[in-house]
């Protein structure tokens, strides 16, 4: 669904992803597991186009979108939950997801957001800024979701959210993948959350994958020796 070649990113002179391959199956839920700084943001950003590439070619269910901009990326099926969410605090719940909407020139919010958020549908008119940072969350990934994607990418979702919330969070993309037929790649730290919700795990060091296991077969020893400081 999703395939990444060769894909630079540079800062200035500083190289931060050099000549990274990546392949996303239909379905699959990926984890992208590293400590700050090795690269899991700036991937993010550059694979939704908000951060240049300096080379590589990105393919979405065959398509090359190499050369989109972020707004024609979203169009074109990727979605993307930032890290720390980036709701619109002053705005309602309701148009919120609507500036999601907004992105790929739909009107109308799908009734099943509401079925995989019913708190979303209590609390339509609170401001997003009132909300809590689960429910934000929620929020910050039902506005993706309204944009009809092909490929979700959420930059580390689990950030400032409690832990019996991070344990929802990953039972919901699971359905979301079930029922949407998504394929959604999630850049994290928390590795009870990977385990709980990724079908395959990349470890990313200085903008390089430099492991991968399947979920079933994962070493979390070995994983967690990645994440140590």
């Amino acid at each position: 669904m999703l395939s990444v070649k060769q894909h630079s990113v540079a800062y200035g002179q500083s190289n931060i992803i050099e000549n990274l391959d990546l392949e996303i199956g239909r379905n699959e839920i990926v984890a992208v597991v590293g400590r700050n700084g090795m690269g899991k943001t700036t991937l993010m950003k550059s694979l939704v186009g908000m951060t240049p590439t300096r080379g590589g070619q990105l393919l979405l269910d065959g398509a090359d979108l190499s050369s989109l901009k972020s707004f024609q990326r979203v169009r074109a099926g990727i979605g993307f939950v930032p890290q720390g969410r980036m709701i619109f605090p002053t705005l309602t719940v309701k148009e919120n997801i609507e500036t999601g909407l907004a992105a790929v020139g739909e009107k109308k919010i799908p009734e099943d957001l509401y079925e995989l958020f019913p708190v979303l549908k209590e609390m339509l008119h609170r401001r997003g800024g009132n909300l809590s940072g689960g429910q934000q969350q929620q929020l910050a990934i039902a506005r993706a979701l309204a944009t009809r994607p092909k490929v979700l990418l959420l930059d580390e979702p689990t950030e400032g959210i409690q832990p019996n919330i991070i344990k929802d969070i990953a039972k919901t993309l699971r359905r979301i993948r079930d029922e949407r037929g998504l394929s959604i790649v999630v850049s994290e730290q928390v590795l009870s959350f990977v385990m709980d919700a990724a079908d395959r795990i990349l470890v990313i060091e200085k903008g390089e994958i430099v492991h991968e296991e399947l979920r079933e077969e994962a070493d979390q020893d070995k994983i967690a020796s990645y994440l140590a400081v």
